[in-house]
């Protein structure tokens, strides 16, 4: 038997990681310590939610009425902190690669996109989509050992339960493709690894195993393709939801440097931290001397340097470029 789940505000929110039970429409404010800017008014739309990255408006009139504008902003996090900082342009690129992507796949699985054609003062970076009842569950798929699955196998020599073998180091390639779900946490929290069973006992047997099935082919097919362009796509997470009708849609942002761990092929090497194709730069500068900042203080990171700035972007840029073979 499927289970439907209860309406939620819209694929935006499986991005931010509000609670399912804070989810629902009504204006959903995040906290103030989150350093969520308000979001910008847009003419024909009522805004109804942030994240960390997005904004989501309900359209009221024109053809698209009572449906939802999601879009990109500009904004970057890292540690669980939204930056003071943004990166001129992110907002377009993570729109552009996820549609994309969506394209790449719509043979394998639906997604929520219903058009591209928005506002004058958000073009580019965003789209409109569909209202869709959303499994509380992180899809997370992983072909390589790093991040906090590295961490559970230094561990238990498992990741969500799932015994490996012995002597894998950072950046092993697995012998096969995991799904490894994780828990939705709030925003601003940390998002939680589980096991499959945890996942069938929240959204039932059937529905945990079409979401497996489903993560593991949109994997498949894109590993391949980010292969074949001198990428490798060591790591991602996807939101599912559900239509009225029962149908499983594939919703959010996907295969981003936002969602995903991409490494150049070429400068691949087990035992070691891997380059990549994200914000990683960011992170290594806020744990550098440089930046004064201690991430144990609970204090808010230092707005970061433009040469910060600048590389993040750049890299952001490779990772479209490369991947889409389009121009920036």
């Amino acid at each position: 038997m499927r289970v439907v789940l209860p309406i939620l505000v819209s694929p935006t929110v499986l991005a931010s990681r509000h609670r399912p039970d804070l989810c629902r429409l009504g204006g959903v404010t995040p906290p103030a310590d989150l350093n969520i800017p308000a979001a910008p008014g847009i003419d024909g739309a009522e805004h109804i939610h942030s994240g960390k990255v997005r904004d989501l408006y309900r359209l009221a009139g024109g053809p698209w009425d009572g449906q939802l504008l999601m879009v990109a902003s500009d904004r970057i996090s890292a540690f669980d902190f939204v930056l003071d900082t943004t990166i001129p342009g992110k907002g377009e690129i993570l729109t552009r690669m996820s549609s994309w992507w969506f394209d790449q796949l719509k043979d394998l699985v639906p997604n929520h996109v219903l058009a591209t054609e928005v506002p004058a003062e958000v073009s580019g970076r965003a789209v409109i989509c569909e209202e869709l009842a959303m499994f509380p569950v992180e899809c997370v798929v992983r072909g390589y050992l790093t991040g906090s699955g590295l961490l559970d196998y230094r561990v238990s020599g498992e990741v969500c339960g799932i015994a490996l073998p012995a002597g894998l180091e950072d950046g092993s390639r697995l012998p096969e493709p995991l799904f490894t779900p994780a828990t939705k946490a709030a925003v601003g929290d940390h998002d939680e690894n589980v096991s499959y069973a945890a996942v069938a006992g929240e959204v039932g047997d059937e529905a945990a195993a079409e979401l497996r099935e489903l993560t593991m082919k949109v994997y498949a097919r894109a590993e391949e393709i980010a292969r074949a362009r001198g990428i490798i796509l060591a790591d991602t997470k996807f939101e599912f939801g559900q239509r009225k009708d029962g149908t499983t849609v594939l919703a959010d942002e996907v295969l981003t440097p936002d969602s995903s761990r991409f490494w150049p092929a070429s400068d691949w090497r087990p035992g070691q931290a891997q380059p990549s194709y994200d914000k990683q730069i960011v992170r290594n500068w806020l744990l550098s001397a440089e930046s004064g900042w201690d991430r144990a203080s609970g204090v808010r990171p230092p707005a970061l340097p433009q040469a910060v700035v600048d590389r993040t972007r750049q890299r952001y840029v490779e990772a479209f470029e490369l991947l889409t073979g389009l121009s920036y």
